[in-house]
């Protein structure tokens, strides 16, 4: 009845869950908070400076100052990214899981392989495809004019430089979606293949009317980690083009405003909540979505 003791010790559980409730208090819930906070006021960068609540007059400016047409083009192009790097991502990743679940020979050495990228850092595999897709000397380039007679500048490029960032995002997460799903394959009890197998069924039904289904809360975690990570991401955009060559994004943005913009810290405060209710508006359309299939099945 009293598995930690009685008297003060009782309330031992409760002493050891105040550190990390703290912490997290402190640099994430607290943070955030003030976040909102600013985003009403016109706080300045600027030590000593007073502060006036000003309405919404920065959320004004975020879609209708001078360079509000950058601003919807960033938006358009965050959504893009969102919808593009969820569904190859996660194709990608459940087709790998797949193959490396059938006991292949070396399948341990294939699942650190594919997972090296996420644990390489933003800044290595920046500069791993920055010299892949080098206008001049890239190998990529090289095999381009040697097959179609074609060069591209790739992070150069006004027209593919968005795009080779889509492909730099996917292949370094890819992994992340593939271990996730693996462990969801693997926990799929066996009988029921043999039950399957008996009944005649083929290797696509198998995957249709039992893995899919049984993987489904697999499915949804990863939808949710790829529209956060997907809509959070200015990391690989700053380390690749730096924004240029129209690849900006709301996260960018955000980063630019905060760090390289004026000394006003209400704008950028306004575009990270805004940007928050973009996430959560999809996640939790996802997670309505992915829930009714999960219980349809």
């Amino acid at each position: 009845m009293y598995p930690f003791g009685k008297g003060i010790k009782r309330y031992l559980p409760l002493l050891l869950l105040m550190i990390p409730l703290s912490l997290y208090v402190v640099f994430y819930f607290g943070p955030s908070m003030m976040t909102v906070i600013y985003s009403f006021t016109d706080i300045t960068n600027v030590p000593g400076s007073k502060l006036n609540f000003v309405g919404l007059d920065n959320y004004y400016s975020v879609f209708n100052s001078g360079n509000s047409g950058e601003r919807w083009d960033s938006i358009i192009r965050t959504v893009y990214f969102m919808i593009i790097v969820t569904i190859v991502q996660n194709g990608v990743g459940l087709l790998m899981a797949v193959v490396i679940n059938q006991k292949l020979k070396g399948d341990y050495f294939y699942r650190a392989v594919f997972f090296l990228p996420v644990v390489l850092g933003v800044s290595v595999v920046a500069l791993v495809w920055g010299l892949m897709f080098d206008p001049l000397s890239g190998p990529v380039n090289q095999l381009y004019d040697s097959l179609f007679g074609y060069k591209d500048m790739f992070f150069g490029s006004f027209t593919h430089a968005f795009g080779y960032i889509i492909f730099t995002q996917i292949w370094m997460y890819m992994g992340y979606s593939m271990l996730i799903f693996l462990a969801g394959l693997q926990s799929v009890p066996k009988d029921l293949y043999e039950a399957g197998y008996i009944d005649g069924t083929t290797k696509w039904q198998s995957f249709k009317n039992i893995t899919f289904p049984l993987i489904a809360p697999s499915f949804t975690i990863n939808i949710i980690l790829s529209i956060i990570g997907a809509m959070s991401t200015f990391d690989i955009i700053l380390a690749t083009t730096d924004g240029r060559f129209n690849t900006r994004t709301m996260a960018y943005d955000v980063y630019k405003e905060t760090f390289r913009g004026s000394l006003q810290m209400g704008l950028p405060s306004a575009l990270s909540v805004v940007q928050f209710l973009m996430i959560l508006v999809f996640v939790v359309f996802a997670v309505k979505q992915m829930r009714k299939r999960e219980v349809e099945y």
